[in-house]
């Protein structure tokens, strides 16, 4: 997760800059260092980005691309799914289409014809604003998910030792937090320990 940039962005902020032509690459880092960014890294190709970013380890990525190709975006998506940094891409001209899967890759800023220096400051703080509004909400999402599978998982257990054990609902659980205290562990991944006993035994 980017870092705040309210006190010094300058000193907090890691960003690394891809672009293939030497002169837009040059205007990208003159206008980030002119806004008070220091730590500006940059990257001549996209290619293995992933690695990359591994490696670097940036809080935000800005890329310049004149037309950006599918095999650009999925390596976006990729970006996206396996190391979560905001994403500001720049191109000169695009579509519906290609705009909806820049969004769909996880691009949190998708910029066309706009690459000036007095713009970069106000894009970045954007790009990351965007990054952490779609990430709070993938995060809540997830958690809701969890959430759900859970209380699925100790339902079917508690209605395995209500049948097996002729306990009623209250007791059965009272099992399974027991259990769960004595072994450590959440009491849905004691259920679901339970459920996974429970079919085996019973083929």
């Amino acid at each position: 997760m980017p870092k705040s940039n309210s006190d010094n962005p300058g000193e907090l902020l890691k960003i690394l800059v891809i672009d293939e032509r030497p002169i837009r690459r040059a205007i990208l880092e003159e206008g980030l260092r002119e806004a008070g960014f220091k730590n500006v890294m940059s990257l001549d190709t996209a290619a293995a980005l992933v690695q990359q970013i591994y490696t670097l380890d940036p809080d935000v990525v800005l890329i310049d691309l004149e037309n950006p190709s599918r095999d650009v975006l999925e390596q976006m998506f990729q970006v996206s799914r396996a190391v979560r940094r905001p994403i500001a891409m720049f191109v000169d001209h695009s579509d519906k289409a290609t705009i909806e899967a820049a969004i769909d890759a996880g691009v949190s800023a998708y910029i066309v014809d706009g690459l000036k220096k007095e713009r970069v400051r106000p894009i970045l703080d954007m790009t990351i604003s965007r990054f952490r509004a779609f990430d709070r909400m993938r995060t809540e999402l997830e958690e809701a998910k969890t959430a759900l599978k859970d209380r699925k998982l100790v339902e079917k257990a508690k209605g395995i030792l209500m049948k097996s054990r002729g306990l009623d609902e209250a007791a059965a659980y009272a099992l399974l937090r027991k259990a769960a205290m004595a072994q450590g562990k959440r009491i849905a991944d004691v259920a679901e320990g339970l459920i996974t006993t429970f079919d085996l035994l019973k083929d």
